[in-house]
C-alpha cells in the first residue's frame, strides 16, 4: 500500500509542473499562433460572468503592450519605457528595466529570459528571474511588433525598417536576415519550420532554418500578424479586409469585407476564426470558407486581438469584453477608463490579463 501511495504522490509531482506549462501564455501568440488556449478549466461561459478586479498596477504612460505570463509572473512593457515583471497574484512588482524609450512590443518568455523590442531599435534578451540585462541585438528602426521564440528557441522578431531577423536565444547572435518590401508592424508566426511575416506591402513565408523565401503574397496593407492553423494562413488587412491564404503555396483561400481597418490579430479555434475590426465589431468567420457566423457591436473600434480559452473570447476595445465563442452573446464586460485597450488578453489558470491605454494592467478573476 505504502508503495502505491508514493508512486502516486510521485506521478502527481510530476503532472502538476507539466499542466503549469501548458496553461502559460509564453508570448502574443501563445504557443500554436493562433491565440487560444486548449488548457483553461476555471473560467467558462457559465461563470465568466462573476468575473471581478483582483488586482491592478499603474504604469508611467500608455500601454498597447500585451502581457505574457510564466511561472506566476506578469510581462509587459509600457511607454514609460520600461518592461515590467509583475507578481501575478498580487500586481507587486518584481523588477523593472529602463531601455530608454517606449516599448510597444509584447514580450516572448522562454529559455529562462524576458525578450522585448523597444522603440530604441534594440532586442534585448533580460534574465526572467531578475530583470538582469543578458543582451541586446540593434535591429534598426522601431520595434513595434511582438517577438516571437520558435520551437527550437531561436528568436524572430520584426521592425519597421523593413527587415525580419532570425536570432540566437541564448546570445542574441544573427542567424539570417530577410529584407521585405515595406515596414514590419506585424508579429512573425513560427510553425511547422516556416516563418510567416508581414509587412506593409508583403506576406512572407520563410524557411525558419535559413530564411528562404518560400512564397510571398504582395499588395497587402496590414499591421494584424498572420495566425496559421490546419495549413492556413490568416490575417486582416488595414483596407478592412480579412483574408485565408494556403500555407504551403500561398494561393488565396477566401476573403471577408468589414466596415473598416482591421488592425487586430485573429484567433483561431474549433474552425472559427475571431477578429475585431474598427468599425466597431468583433467578427467570427468559419475559417473554412470565410461565412460570418456571428458579429459583437463594440461602439467603438477593436484593435485589440482576441484570446479564446474554454468557450469564451475575450476582447478589448472602448471597455473589455468577454462573448460567448458560439453565440457571441455577451457575458461580462468591464468599464475601462481613458481611450480603452489596444492590449491583447492573455488568459491563464482563470485569471484574465491584460492592460488599458492609460497604462494600468489589469488582472481579472472569479472572487
Amino acid at each position: 500500500m505504502n508503495r502505491i501511495r508514493i508512486l502516486v504522490l510521485f506521478l502527481c509531482a510530476s503532472f502538476v509542473p507539466m499542466m503549469w506549462a501548458q496553461t502559460e501564455w509564453a508570448q502574443f501568440h501563445r504557443s500554436d499562433m493562433e491565440r487560444w488556449s486548449p488548457y483553461e478549466r476555471v473560467l467558462n461561459v457559465n461563470n465568466v460572468g462573476g468575473l471581478t478586479l483582483l488586482w491592478s498596477y499603474q504604469t508611467g504612460s500608455y500601454v498597447t503592450s500585451s502581457p505574457a505570463v510564466v511561472n506566476g509572473v506578469v510581462y509587459i512593457g509600457s511607454d514609460d519605457g520600461n518592461v515590467y515583471a509583475l507578481n501575478a497574484a498580487t500586481g507587486t512588482v518584481v523588477w523593472s528595466y529602463n531601455t530608454g524609450n517606449m516599448v510597444e512590443s509584447s514580450p516572448a518568455v522562454g529559455n529562462g529570459l524576458v525578450y522585448i523590442g523597444s522603440d530604441t531599435g534594440n532586442v534585448y534578451a533580460l534574465d526572467a528571474n531578475t530583470g538582469t540585462l543578458v543582451w541586446t541585438y540593434p535591429i534598426g528602426g522601431n520595434l513595434q511588433a511582438a517577438i516571437t521564440l520558435g520551437p527550437s528557441g531561436g528568436v524572430y522578431v520584426a521592425a519597421t525598417s523593413g527587415e525580419i531577423d532570425a536570432l540566437t536565444g541564448s546570445t542574441g547572435a544573427l542567424k539570417w536576415r530577410y529584407i521585405t518590401t515595406g515596414g514590419e508592424y506585424s508579429t512573425p508566426a513560427v510553425i511547422n519550420g516556416v516563418v510567416y511575416a508581414g509587412s506593409y506591402g508583403q506576406l512572407s513565408a520563410l524557411l525558419a532554418s535559413n530564411g528562404t523565401l518560400l512564397w510571398s503574397q504582395y499588395a497587402l496593407d496590414f499591421y494584424s500578424s498572420p495566425a496559421v492553423a490546419n495549413g492556413v494562413v490568416y490575417l486582416g488587412l488595414d483596407s478592412g479586409k480579412v483574408k485565408a491564404f494556403n500555407a504551403t503555396s500561398g494561393r488565396q483561400l477566401w476573403v471577408y469585407t468589414t466596415g473598416a481597418r482591421v488592425t487586430s490579430s485573429p484567433a483561431v479555434a474549433n474552425g472559427v476564426v475571431y477578429i475585431g475590426s474598427f468599425d466597431g465589431n468583433v467578427y467570427a468567420l468559419n475559417a473554412r470558407t470565410g461565412t460570418k457566423l456571428w458579429n459583437y457591436t463594440t461602439g467603438s473600434a477593436v484593435g485589440s486581438s482576441p484570446a479564446v480559452a474554454n468557450g469564451v473570447v475575450y476582447v478589448g476595445s472602448n471597455n473589455l469584453y468577454a462573448l460567448n465563442a458560439n453565440t457571441g452573446a455577451l457575458l461580462w464586460s468591464y468599464t475601462i477608463g481613458g481611450n480603452g485597450v489596444a492590449s491583447s488578453p492573455a488568459v491563464v489558470n482563470g485569471v484574465v490579463y491584460v492592460a488599458s491605454d492609460d497604462g494600468t494592467v489589469l488582472a481579472f478573476g472569479l472572487p
